[in-house]
């Protein structure tokens, strides 16, 4: 069996993949084998394995975006819908939401009091135009009904760099060792988190569906995907096994010691996270009239 981690090498989803190999090969009896094959945001690997044998043995660890948000900024080489099936949930990463030295408020309250006293002024950085992040800018700004000016970057070390000398107001970023340490020194203030739940690591943190914004409370959400047409008995057995990993106490911890949240549940489950959350990018996509930057 292989896993294709649609990812270069030494990250973060890379690892996560490597150690839920090892505990599937140790439960399965077989060698599951770690494939790297990056590029294009993902889409290159989730096509490979689209075109793989239906027989359970070439699976994709990859979030969600391949298939709910990169069909509607780019071509891709598959049907989202039908070329390849959802079989369990691993992992959500949060989205962090900071002000920057140039941010006089503490609050999100404060942000949105800001942004509406005087529109245009709040500058709000992300790592590039359509990432989810930028989903997030989008959605409160169209909720709030305010004018943010959207900063977009080609990745986020540049970005780390500017937001500290405070060339714009706020960041939406990963929850990372990075940031986490700027809050913990004062640098950044920690306004809102996207995720199911507040993180241990920020308890005093509100996630943005606790501050009204539940279609902004987005998060990468990471899986494991089969060939579209894999048999649902073989979709089955590979989501038990999947969701005995992700229930096992050392590989939960392994997650949150990178503050990522351990998901699971059903292909079913999953399937319709997917279909939720390729509409609601649709809607915002259409309404803001994003493209890539």
């Amino acid at each position: 069996m292989r896993i294709v981690v649609v990812y270069p090498p030494g990250g973060l989803s890379d690892g996560t993949a490597r150690a839920m190999a090892d505990k599937m090969a140790a439960r399965l009896g077989v060698p599951v084998l770690v494939e790297n094959r990056a590029g294009a945001g993902g889409t290159i690997g989730m096509d490979f394995v689209a075109k793989a044998a239906p027989d359970g043995y070439t699976l994709a660890f990859s979030a969600i975006s391949p298939l709910t948000l990169s069909p509607y900024l780019t071509k891709v080489n598959y049907d989202p819908q039908h070329d390849l099936a959802p079989v369990a949930s691993v992992m959500y990463t949060p989205v962090l939401v900071v002000g920057t030295p140039a941010f006089s408020g503490k609050t999100f309250a404060d942000l949105l009091a800001e942004a509406r006293a005087r529109p245009g002024r709040i500058r709000w950085a992300t790592s590039g135009s359509g990432t989810l992040g930028h989903l997030v800018l989008e959605h409160v700004r169209l909720t709030s009904n305010t004018e943010i000016t959207h900063i977009p970057y080609k990745g986020g070390g540049q970005q780390l760099t500017d937001a500290l000398a405070g060339h714009f107001e706020i960041l939406s970023t990963n929850v990372a060792a990075l940031p986490l340490q700027y809050i913990r020194s004062g640098r950044f203030k920690p306004l809102a988190v996207g995720s199911p739940i507040r993180l241990a690591v920020l308890p005093n943190v509100p996630t943005l569906a606790e501050l009204g914004f539940q279609q902004a409370n987005l998060t990468s959400i990471f899986g494991i995907f089969a060939p579209g047409r894999t048999s649902a008995d073989i979709i089955q057995r590979l989501n038990l096994e999947i969701n005995a990993v992700i229930g096992q106490t050392e590989f939960q911890g392994r997650l949150r010691s990178v503050n990522n949240v351990p998901a699971g549940g059903s292909a079913a489950e999953f399937a319709r996270q997917i279909v939720a959350e390729a509409r609601n990018n649709a809607r915002i996509l259409h309404v803001s009239n994003l493209r890539p930057e």
